[in-house]
């Protein structure tokens, strides 16, 4: 078998408002780790360091990429990694397990190995995206609520705008799964 093929990893995250949950699968679809990161530049820069350090990474699979995750698709894509957006695990396994942020992001891990499950996300930038903003402050009708919304479409920022809000939460430490 080519050595090439043998080194390439697949990774998947499971995103919320100060941390991101990572899991990275091997060419078997066998996870070799799972660690989680701050929603900052810095955390998106070692997120992607982590997942390299396990061999080529071919894709990422991100469950809700247009709200807490959207950042994070911007600073990926800007760095070259193919993204898939994939769809939530199934209600009815999430019910059985309760919610588990480690399962979450293997399932994501597991549907953009197999390409399953997933769609390519929006890019949110551009003209589409600054129309979409004008219209929401345009909607808006009081000072107070367009103050939140600015708030809410800046707390994707990958730039550090929100850098300082992390500072209470740290990264777990990377854990290590048998494969």
């Amino acid at each position: 078998m080519d050595h090439a093929a043998e080194t390439h990893v697949i990774g998947g995250v499971d995103t919320h408002k100060h941390l991101h949950v990572a899991t990275v699968v091997d060419h078997r679809d066998c996870v070799l780790g799972t660690a989680s990161f701050p929603t900052t530049r810095h955390g998106y820069r070692l997120m992607l360091a982590w997942m390299r350090s396990f061999g080529d990474l071919q894709r990422v699979g991100v469950e809700c990429s247009g709200s807490y995750g959207a950042g994070l698709l911007r600073y990926t894509q800007g760095a070259g990694v193919d993204i898939l957006e994939v769809t939530t695990p199934n209600k009815l396994d999430r019910r059985r397990r309760g919610k588990n942020d480690d399962f979450d992001t293997e399932s994501a891990a597991h549907a953009a190995f197999a390409k399953r499950h997933t769609v390519t996300p929006r890019t949110r930038d551009g003209m589409v995206e600054s129309l979409r903003v004008l219209r929401v402050c345009r909607k808006t009708g009081s000072r107070p609520l367009l103050l939140a919304r600015v708030r809410l479409i800046c707390s994707d920022d990958p730039r550090g705008v929100r850098a300082g809000d992390n500072e209470k939460t740290g990264p777990r430490p990377p854990s290590e799964h048998p494969g």
